[in-house]
């Protein structure tokens, strides 16, 4: 017994040992930080000086001269230690002056990220938060100071965010292009920088104190979208562990990069016109002469219209075979996503802020009807008149809010009872005082989220614009999201309970005035609407 007893001993300080030595390497976090293309220095904010922050890291080559339209490469090491205290460039994009350019300067030269962690030691492991911008993929920025990372930092969250490639340069399909590609695929480009902005995150992330285990990747608006299409494709197992979609939206002009499929012409026609808007079109090497011309060339060629229904140029993602096999609801019905947990919902006015681009008219509402419901129109518009322009504003803002945005959502929400992993759905109708005209309106809970309240499309002051009650629905949004990050689970103790979905029951979380349960979100609106977007694309 006495020399079992021994062995035993002997055989639990040998695990111990082993133990040990396989533990990570616990260190104090400071500068420099060893990435896997050298070492970066950063600096910290705050009053405490406690969140350190890395701005403009380059996480791919630059996609420049023949490696425009190219998925992103690798990006070169350097020598010494690179200062990262400034925000890269923007994406070249179609910016504009309601939405501006934040960074310095636009590039093409783009794919930089930025880091912001309040981990103490390399050992910390803390759930990690990835944005993804808005931006109908036309524009956009990880540097607008909307998405400013402390306030999660603080949370306990390591934050990432990043630049994508948007508008032609990052969305653009050709044939040829395709033919040059070892998948035979193009279209994606953008995409493909946001995978491999989360590759860059599997890699490096623990240096920064963070968890490449609990990696949350959320979005708004094209970033939700982006978030859906992430999730369907194949190229993303294994690079993220939970997903939040704020106002994803469902387009009926998604299409296939060069069949005629979801009831559209191919993705590849549109480079096609491009080459020819560009004079490129009988060159010898129509991609070459594309290449070479300048960025701000490519733009002028590829404007898309201010109207988002209109026809013309549509920059979007699409389904390439390679990085999507098909449309993501057809992948979420099919039970093929990527198997994690889903934070989904919309806002309950999302239209409002694209009637400032263009004001509808009873004739124009229902000749939209029309063209989009075929026979249901006259049920649609039974059920959202159009008696003079006043009310068509009223109805169009409504069935586009659903059609486009809430539906869609919920159909998604719905889909993940095809996997393990849970949704929560919500709706977002709070509208702070200073949106009064707009109601609660696309973008405006990306304040709440981050905690930095900015007043949108008005002169009023942030104080002027929010008040208590959206300070503590910003509170509790926070801490619903940062909870979720950190464990997949929305809940806590003194949060008003959150169920997961369930179709049957359609329970919700209504974020408004009050937080509440709801259920029964527009179900007949929505069944007729995802019965139509169905059937308009061939389904």
């Amino acid at each position: 017994m006495k020399r079992f007893t021994a062995l035993l001993l002997i055989a639990l300080v040998l695990l111990s040992t082993i133990a040990v030595s396989c533990a990570p390497a616990s260190a104090p976090l400071k500068d420099p930080i060893k990435i896997d293309t050298g070492l970066v220095s950063g600096a910290t904010v705050g009053e405490k000086q406690d969140i350190h922050v890395y701005k403009g890291i380059p996480f791919a080559a630059p996609p420049v001269g023949d490696l425009r339209w190219k998925p992103p490469q690798l990006a070169a090491p350097w020598q010494g230690v690179k200062a990262c205290t400034e925000f890269g460039p923007a994406p070249v994009g179609y910016f504009s002056a309601s939405f501006k350019a934040y960074a310095k300067t636009t590039s093409e030269d783009c794919l930089y990220l930025n880091v912001w962690t309040p981990a103490k030691m390399t050992s910390d492991r803390l759930p990690v938060m990835v944005w993804i911008y808005g931006g109908a993929f036309r524009f956009g920025e990880g540097s607008n100071p909307q998405y400013d990372g402390e306030n999660l930092a603080r949370r306990g969250m390591v934050m990432v965010t990043f630049n994508y490639r948007v508008g032609p340069l990052g969305f653009l399909a050709h044939p040829l292009l395709s033919k040059e590609s070892e998948h035979n695929s193009s279209g994606n480009y953008g995409l493909l920088d946001q995978i491999a902005a989360l590759q860059w995150v599997q890699k490096n992330i623990a240096a920064f104190g963070g968890d490449p285990n609990r990696v949350t990747i959320f979005g708004q608006s094209a970033g939700a979208t982006s978030v859906i299409w992430l999730m369907a494709s194949p190229l993303t197992k294994g690079l993220f562990q939970r997903a939040i979609s704020q106002s994803a939206y469902e387009s009926t002009a998604f299409s296939d990069v060069r069949e005629n499929k979801y009831g559209n012409e191919p993705k590849e026609k549109m480079g096609e016109q491009l080459a020819k808007d560009l004079g490129c079109d009988n060159a010898p090497d129509p991609i070459a002469c594309m290449r070479a011309k300048s960025a701000e060339e490519v733009l002028k060629a590829g404007t898309p219209p201010t109207d988002v229904l209109a026809p013309g140029y549509r920059y979007e993602p699409c389904v390439d075979g390679w990085v999507e096999t098909d449309l993501p609801l057809n992948t979420f019905e099919a039970g093929k996503q990527q198997d994690v947990p889903l934070m989904i919902g919309s806002m309950a006015d999302e239209w409002a802020l694209f009637q400032l681009l263009v004001k509808p008219s009873a004739d124009s509402y229902q000749k939209y009807v029309q063209n989009t419901f075929g026979d249901k129109a006259q049920q649609v518009l039974t059920m959202y008149p159009a008696g003079d322009d006043k009310q068509a504003t009223a109805s169009d803002k409504q069935v586009l809010t659903l059609y486009t945005f809430t539906c869609p959502a919920k159909a998604y929400a719905s889909a993940m009872s095809n996997v393990k992993s849970k949704a929560y759905f919500y709706q977002f109708t709070r509208v702070p005082p200073g949106a009064k005209m707009l109601g609660a309106f696309h973008l405006l809970d990306i304040g709440y989220v981050f905690g930095k309240f900015m007043p949108f499309l008005s002169p009023l002051k942030a104080d002027a614009y929010y008040n208590e009650t959206d300070k503590a629905l910003s509170d509790a949004m926070m801490s619903y999201w940062t909870n979720f990050a950190a464990a997949g689970d929305p809940n806590q103790e003194g949060l008003t309970q959150w169920p997961a979905y369930d179709a049957k029951t359609g329970q919700y979380l209504n974020l408004g005035d009050k937080i509440e349960v709801k259920s029964g979100l527009y179900n007949e609106t929505c069944d007729l609407f995802m019965n139509k977007i169905k059937a308009k694309r061939g389904q």
